[in-house]
């Protein structure tokens, strides 16, 4: 075995899907292959090859944590920014239907009801994509130049 295999066989000890679910993320490739192996030789140069093969899986763990969490301040701030982001629209769009909320129609959506022939769960599907708000026809009707109240009908 190389001198180098030998300095961080430790590394197999890890728990990636641990690592990730501590950083809140979701995806191995969220982490650059050039942090990771930053933190890595940082954790090598503060302990010796003999200990980090003694340590528990899960503080070696935390140890890769704290490490990254140093590596990848910007990247970690930003995903929470998105996540927060995201769960502030979902509770804005979904949550308020759970109370009995008001939901906005606009009748240029309604249009398209003969295209689906009766199916409840084609019609079903097709205002879920309306209400999350991906479908983004009708952008233009934005740029009217009066300013009035376009949103469609309340029920």
């Amino acid at each position: 075995m190389e001198e180098d295999d030998k300095q961080y066989c430790w590394t197999t000890k890890l728990d990636w899907l641990n690592i990730l679910s501590l950083l809140n993320l979701e995806s191995i490739s969220q982490i650059p292959e050039f942090k990771k192996d930053r933190a890595i030789k940082r954790i090598s140069k503060f302990y010796s090859t003999e200990e980090l093969l003694e340590f528990d899986p899960s503080y070696l763990d935390k140890l890769v944590v704290n490490e990254l969490k140093d590596l990848m301040k910007k990247e970690l701030l930003q995903n929470e920014r998105e996540q927060e982001r995201m769960e502030k629209t979902f509770r804005n769009k979904i949550i308020p239907l759970k109370k009995g909320g008001i939901i906005r129609i606009d009748p240029r959506d309604l249009k398209d009801l003969k295209d689906f022939e009766g199916d409840p769960e084609k019609m079903m599907k097709y205002f879920y994509k309306k209400l999350l708000g991906n479908d983004d026809d009708d952008k233009d009707d934005d740029k009217d130049k009066y300013k009035e109240d376009n949103t469609g009908y309340y029920i």
